[in-house]
Order: C-alpha cells, then structure tokens, then sequence
C-alpha cells in the first residue's frame, strides 16, 4: 500500500481527478484547501514580496489529495493525474508523490477487491 499525496494547483482539476480514481476503483481519498509557503510569504511577510514574480500562474489555494492505494494502482494513479493536470515538471501546476504504509485500518476494499480477510 501507498500513501498519495498530490498537490494540485487548480481546483477545477478536482472533479475530474477524482472521477478517474472511481474509475481505477479507487473509492477513497480526502481533500484539504491549502496554500503554497511562496504565496504565503509574498502577501503576509513584506521582505519576501519578490517571490512574487515567481509566482506567475499559480493561484490562491490548491487542493491537496491524500488517497491509500495498493501498489499496483500507484502507476495509473501518476498517469492520470499527468494526464488531467499536465506535466507536473512545470511550474504552478502540482506536486506529486507516495509513500509506504507500514499499516492501514478502517479503509475500504478499493473495487474489484474482496472484501474477506487475506
């Protein structure tokens, strides 16, 4: 198992993510409102109101995903997300990337699994 967690710079993009998830049966994932550390410190911390050039492109918040999903979904999950956001290599576009889990409790079987003990 993995732990996804991507960083998507436009909202909008939400939708479509998450209906490619349901399609890789992938029936989990939670959602947060963030903001990058470069937009906070432009607007709040005057000293570093030069990043702001830096900035061109990006948008006021994000929305950070965080799924658990086996290994084997880990490629397509990349794919798609390329595939609706574009190439993550460019500025202002997101960040993604996994992590093992070690443990998982009270997650749902992903579709297509068996829901029995292993």
């Amino acid at each position: 198992m993995q732990m996804l967690i991507a960083v998507i710079n436009d909202p909008e993009k939400i939708d479509e993510i998450l209906s490619g998830f349901l399609e890789l049966g992938i029936t989990g994932a939670t959602i947060v409102s963030s903001e990058g550390m470069g937009r906070l410190l432009s607007h709040d911390i005057p000293i570093f109101a030069g990043l702001q050039t830096l900035l061109t492109g990006s948008r006021p918040q994000n929305r950070t995903i965080f799924s658990v999903v086996s290994d084997d979904k880990l490629d397509p999950v990349f794919a798609l997300l390329q595939d609706v956001c574009g190439n993550l290599d460019a500025p202002a576009t997101g960040i993604a990337f996994s992590l093992p889990v070690g443990r998982v409790v009270g997650l749902a079987p992903e579709l297509g699994e068996d829901a029995g003990p292993a």
